[in-house]
């Protein structure tokens, strides 16, 4: 697969931010109380994610290693104030919704993480893929859980009624608790059909089968045993690897005290034929 293409599918799909690595949890459970204000939260997260990637990539090899995070946090604040002064002046209803979410954009793991993990060590294309595609995964995910919000407390979807008059909104979707509840949901589904989150990892060889939704702690005991064994496994491994490369060295050892025997029989033998 394109390398580019990779980083997209990587965000969306594979590593998406919100179901799969559970990040940005803040406002993924503060701002999706409708479907339009998870979108519009997503689409600036986005912006700043990707020009942030971009920024820190040109400047990668001119940031110090001992600030860098510092550094980071600066050139990402920078870019979120641009942002923030923009939704002001154009999208003053969604400034309004979002509110001190915004500029806490700043801190939010997402962004620093990518900075750290692939925007300081990549070009400015392949980061500003990776930007795009965890920025989609990002919207999408809290597109989904506005919409669910949305559609259960009020009976619409961007402020557009779906459900018949008969309907009876579950107001508590569109409170705070709403957010957990729809969340919770939606990690029990993919726990339920296996699907990789952070919290449905099966594919671990600890003894507990590292399904920490269902753990009891009871397998902790053996984990030790497991431990011990790789550890002797390793030990091992290292061993015969020192074992197959000192017999190595002897056998190139004694090949070259052969030559060299060789070599001396053979200048004898002409000494004597002259």
């Amino acid at each position: 697969m394109n390398k580019y293409v990779e980083r997209l599918y990587n965000g969306v799909i594979k590593e998406n931010p919100t179901f799969v690595l559970m990040l940005g949890m803040c406002p993924t459970l503060a701002v999706t109380s409708s479907a339009v204000n998870g979108m519009g939260m997503g689409l600036t997260t986005t912006v700043v994610l990707t020009a942030s990637n971009m920024v820190i990539s040109l400047l990668r090899k001119v940031i110090p290693d001992k600030v860098r995070i510092p550094a980071f946090i600066v050139i990402v604040a920078s870019l979120v104030t641009i942002v923030q002064q923009l939704l002001h002046a154009y999208v003053p209803s969604l400034y309004d919704s979002l509110g001190i979410y915004i500029p806490l954009i700043v801190v939010n793991c997402i962004i620093l993480g990518r900075a750290e993990a692939y925007a300081s060590k990549n070009t400015i294309l392949l980061s500003a893929c990776d930007g795009l595609g965890m920025g989609f995964g990002f919207t999408i995910g809290l597109t989904l859980i506005g919409i669910f919000r949305e559609l259960l407390g009020a009976g619409t979807i961007f402020d557009m009624s779906i459900t018949p008059d008969s309907f009876e909104p579950v107001t508590i979707f569109v409170l705070a608790p709403g957010a957990f509840f729809v969340l919770a949901c939606l990690t029990a589904l993919q726990n339920k059909f296996k699907m990789p989150s952070a919290t449905n990892k099966i594919d671990s060889n600890i003894a507990c089968g590292g399904n920490c939704s269902n753990c009891s702690g009871s397998a902790c005991a053996a984990n030790h045993g497991l431990i011990e064994a790789q550890k002797a496994a390793e030990k091992a491994k290292k061993a015969a690897a020192a074992k197959e490369a000192a017999a190595k060295a002897a056998a190139q050892k004694e090949k070259a005290k052969t030559e060299v025997n060789e070599a001396v029989i053979k200048d004898s033998k002409t000494g004597k034929e002259k």
